[in-house]
């Protein structure tokens, strides 16, 4: 390996050692911007994509390597001495990352796209870290409440402007690609990511699939639509749901009066009263009332 390649693996290691101490789980990267370990699991007869997270206990599950351990990011390196960088997994606590990827790459200004969401929507983008790409763009680093699962996303909420949510990572500042080195822009450095603003996170947060709802997206107006929706719940999405359910309830103005039924069901699916309180409240904080 060239000096200057074992140089830049020493930095990179250094940078997601740094960033690991904030809190954030992170994972080596090659040049290209992928992970840099490949999958164990690549020369498995069966297509499709793989059912491992890293049950196995071996290296290569992409963004489920991710780790705020350093004696294991440590080993994540020693594994892979061609990294040159590293991913900054999103959607994990305890900041639940919500990257925000202006990019530079399409024939529209993602910046002013932005500028003109947040006017349409009335949401000012707080001070927080920003991290500049080699090719010109940026990214905004945003932190979601721990209920809130913001997908991945390209071009949806407006051309040009990526998510990075659960299941994605961000190129973390330090980091050295074929097109050039990911920067902490200037005086942002010592920020920690901002919460991001509610009108701004309403966007992010589509509705559920009326393929995974039994009786598709209920009705927002009807309070027992509502219910029926929390009802149909299966683990893994219940907070996911009641939150939804919630932020629908309060912006039509029957949140107050759901509170009770909203309750029952969450209870009913599983979650305990505390559990299903809190995603309540904080459905009520971010749409603009008091729980």
């Amino acid at each position: 390996m060239a000096t200057t390649d074992r140089q830049a693996t020493t930095l990179a290691l250094a940078h997601a050692l740094s960033a690991a101490e904030r809190g954030l789980a992170v994972l080596p990267l090659s040049r290209t911007k992928l992970p840099a370990l490949r999958s164990p699991h690549r020369a498995g007869p069966a297509p499709g994509p793989p059912s491992c997270h890293g049950e196995c206990g071996r290296f290569g599950h992409g963004v489920h390597d991710a780790s705020t351990d350093p004696a294991r990011i440590r080993e994540l390196f020693a594994a892979a001495p061609w990294a040159t960088g590293y991913g900054i997994a999103c959607g994990l606590p305890p900041h639940h990352l919500v990257g925000i990827d202006l990019d530079t790459k399409s024939e529209t200004d993602s910046s002013a796209a932005l500028r003109e969401l947040a006017l349409r929507h009335l949401f000012t983008i707080p001070p927080t870290v920003v991290v500049l790409t080699p090719g010109g763009g940026r990214h905004l680093w945003l932190t979601g409440p721990p209920e809130a699962v913001v997908p991945n996303s390209a071009g949806r909420l407006a051309p040009g402007i990526d998510i990075r949510g659960a299941g994605g990572y961000l190129v973390g500042p330090g980091s050295r690609t074929r097109h050039g080195v990911y920067t902490t822009a200037p005086g942002t450095s010592h920020l920690p990511p901002a919460p991001c603003p509610p009108a701004l996170l309403r966007l992010l947060l589509p509705p559920p699939r009326p393929d995974r709802a039994p009786h598709g997206t209920p009705d927002t107006h009807d309070g027992r639509g509502l219910v029926h929706f929390v009802l149909a719940a299966h683990e893994g999405q219940r907070n996911t749901r009641l939150f939804w359910a919630a932020c629908r309830a309060y912006e039509n103005g029957i949140g107050p009066a759901l509170l009770g039924p909203l309750l029952d069901a969450a209870r009913a699916t599983g979650l305990t009263e505390r559990e299903a309180r809190t995603t309540i409240a904080s459905a009520a904080r971010m749409t603009g009332h008091r729980p």
